[in-house]
């Protein structure tokens, strides 16, 4: 599959000129008179789809939908081939633009889940003078203008469950700690029917829960749901290896766990309450032949209660598959990624892994016009509105400011976790006194009102005076509403949301930990991006790989990119592998389909290399850190060919003769191409009216003349 960013229909696109769509025909029957025609839609899918999945299409009139999943049409598979169809009415007195989908229905909700769809940003179309194709004409899923785009879907109704198995997390008796050991994870219903006394209806009564009656016997309940179908559900795993960084369909006997091993199982479920997870552990003998199957070790069932949070840890024992006793442990993570449901997703357009490839080198103002606090030389508060204007003035072409909820769960902008409050003098304390907080715990009326203090000033237990510091623009801790209100819109956005993780030695980057739900955290940071950006162009980011995968899969329109520590003497690494090396976040990226990374530019300045690693595989490349705040470094990681470059003082290190962001250049360049189009038609019309024109003008000039 060619990657997004490589195109040259991303120029057309941002040009909002797309190349013609190839001609469509009708099969002639119309109904309603001659407003609508009743269109046969025919697509092949070469791609391998299981049992459950169905393609379905979706589009930009009523009975495709209007681009809404729950509009959308399912398609019939063709009996004798792998071609799919649908007839459908469409208007004739406009285009109609549509997409394929590969989607699976809950037998539960009766709802459309998305599996993968297309993302071209050159729409399907069928325009009113196409008309009717041979028997043979039909599309191919996913191939646009010759170009293959497909993406995995988003959480309509499902939820996901990842189970991150990292380095061979398990505790054996002696004879079992050299063994290598291969894991499956099966999704088993807990329901079952209690028959009522309606002989013609065996569910009359109701469907009870049965937590407690699991029996060891693993034959006795089956994937997706057993005869009721409240298990209805998707089991894929992916290793982060170079050779294996997609997510796949499970093997039948399991995944290999070894000790260095990154194996995280993706399952994608549908009634979250009522199912368990079945972990099986599988041995090969060193005796065995290619053909033989392994020996199943043990197993272990996770019941949906055992997840308190949306994110966590268990450690469970192992049962002995023959003598059914516990012969060990396993430790695992898990996280659970649930739909927001105040989006109102749509299937018009994603940018998800778009690129233009005319965007190279794009310079983003960290924290607007950079770090306030390291260096006394800026005289603009850091994270504040007025901070992100002066770097939109001179030329940013997108701004980097860091994203986290007061206690009343606002996302409001600011970079530190910890912040300090002024004590009141008493006794013997110091007049300036300070008392540290968790930002978090403050309320946004708190924020506002109190004199809080950056944690270099608590820490120096000295102040710092700002430009203007009593202008509203000024303050710290503006809303996220108020910024995206606030900047010129052609002005990108990278939105780093801040999350708290546990570094290599077990303590924690804010002291405490959480109490706020992941999915809600997240949750509240889109439901502002979504009501308030309109057009503007956004990149989430952030250094949790988790918080990432919960980012992509909650939504279907803006791209994610992977911040990583890298190989760095300046910062801790972190207890969760994937953000510690680079070549480790480019796997994690590659399988959740993030954009890119963020690398740490003293790592990619220890071995350049590294940027090639990440954009050979098509992941485009940004890069932070105190080394990009020199002018020689800056023109150096552009020669590199990164895509965007995060630094310190726009106003001093830009080398931009046109103080103006990329995204506005281009959209006069597509205003001027519209115009000239616009001229091109309006040269047509003069020059077919021009003879008649000539005529009554003549006729009106004799007429003038004789009187």
């Amino acid at each position: 599959m060619e990657n997004e960013w490589t195109h040259d229909e991303s120029e057309a696109c941002d040009a909002m000129i797309l190349a013609p769509p190839p001609v469509r025909r009708s099969n002639g029957r119309t109904i309603n008179g001659h407003s609508e025609i009743l269109w046969t839609f025919k697509v092949l899918m070469n791609d391998y789809m299981a049992s459950s999945e169905k393609l379905a299409i979706v589009g930009s009139c009523e009975s495709l939908g209007n681009w809404q999943l729950s509009g959308s049409v399912l398609m019939s598979k063709d009996e004798d081939s792998d071609i799919w169809i649908v007839e459908v009415p469409i208007p004739r007195d406009r285009t109609v633009a549509f997409r394929y989908f590969v989607c699976a229905v809950d037998p539960c909700t009766e709802k459309n889940l998305v599996r993968r769809w297309e993302t071209s940003m050159a729409l399907r179309q069928i325009t009113p003078a196409d008309q009717e194709p041979s028997a043979e004409c039909h599309d191919v899923f996913g191939v646009v203008n010759g170009v293959e785009k497909v993406d995995r879907g988003w959480l309509s109704s499902e939820t996901i469950v990842q189970l991150k198995f990292f380095n061979a997390p398990f505790s054996w008796k002696q004879r079992m700690k050299k063994r290598l050991m291969y894991i499956k994870v099966t999704p088993m219903n807990l329901r079952i029917p209690v028959y009522g006394t309606d002989s013609n209806n065996l569910l009359a009564g109701s469907i009870a829960p049965l937590e407690d009656s699991l029996s060891n016997d693993t034959h006795d309940t089956r994937e997706n749901g057993g005869d009721c179908g409240l298990a209805f559900s998707f089991s894929e795993v992916v290793t982060l290896t170079p050779d294996d960084s997609l997510i796949q369909p499970q093997p039948q006997f399991g995944t290999k766990c070894g000790a260095e091993d990154l194996v995280i199982f993706h399952l994608t479920i549908g009634d979250f309450e009522n199912t368990a997870y079945l972990i099986d552990l599988y041995t090969y003998s060193s005796k065995a032949g290619d053909d033989e199957p392994p020996h199943h070790v043990g197993y272990h069932y996770v019941l949906p209660n055992l997840f308190k949070m949306s994110e966590g840890r268990l450690e469970v024992p192992i049962t002995c598959a023959s003598k059914h006793r516990p012969m060990g442990m396993m430790q695992f993570g898990y996280l659970l990624v649930k739909p927001t449901p105040s989006l109102g997703l749509d299937m018009s357009v994603s940018y998800t892994r778009y690129w233009n490839k005319k965007w190279t080198g794009l310079d983003v103002g960290h924290r607007g016009s950079g770090t306030s606090f390291k260096t006394n030389d800026i005289s603009i508060r850091e994270n504040t509105i007025t901070s992100l204007k002066n770097a939109a003035e001179h030329g940013a072409d997108m701004v980097e400011f860091d994203v986290q909820l007061s206690k009343d769960l606002v996302p409001v902008v600011y970079h530190d976790f910890m912040i300090y409050v002024s004590l009141k003098s008493k006794s013997n304390l110091e007049e300036n006194d300070f008392l540290a907080l968790p930002m978090r715990e403050l309320t946004l009326q708190q924020l506002k009102n109190l004199k809080v203090y950056h944690t270099a000033e608590g820490k120096s237990r000295s102040s710092r005076s700002f430009q203007n510091d009593d202008m509203l623009e000024h303050q710290p801790f503006p809303q996220l509403a108020d910024v995206l209100d606030a900047i010129d819109p052609h002005v990108g956005f990278n939105i780093e949301v801040k999350w708290s993780q546990r570094l290599h030695d077990g303590t924690m980057e804010e002291e405490f930990e959480h109490v706020i739900d992941r999915n809600l955290y997240v949750d509240c940071i889109l439901d502002v991006v979504f009501r308030k950006a309109g057009k503007r162009r956004i990149i989430f980011s952030c250094f949790d790989p988790d918080i990432c995968t919960m980012l992509r899969f909650k939504q279907n329109r803006y791209p994610v990119m992977f911040l990583t520590i890298g190989d760095s003497v300046k910062y801790q690494k972190f207890m969760d592998p994937r953000g510690n090396r680079i070549e480790t976040a480019v796997l994690h990226s590659l399988a959740m389909e993030l954009l890119g990374i963020v690398a740490h530019t003293e790592d990619l300045l220890r071995d350049p290399s590294q940027v090639n690693l990440a954009k050979e595989r098509g992941l485009i490349v940004f890069c932070w850190g105190d080394d990009n705040n020199s002018k020689t470094t800056i023109k150096l990681l552009k020669d590199l060919g990164l895509h965007a470059i995060i630094y310190d003082k726009m106003d001093v290190l830009t080398s931009k003769e046109v103080k103006q962001s990329v995204f506005l250049l281009q959209a006069k360049e597509s205003q001027n191409e519209l115009l000239k189009l616009q001229a091109l038609e309006m040269g047509k019309v003069w020059h077919h009216t021009s003879p008649a024109s000539s005529s009554s003008s003549s006729n009106n000039s004799s007429t003038s003349s004789k009187a």
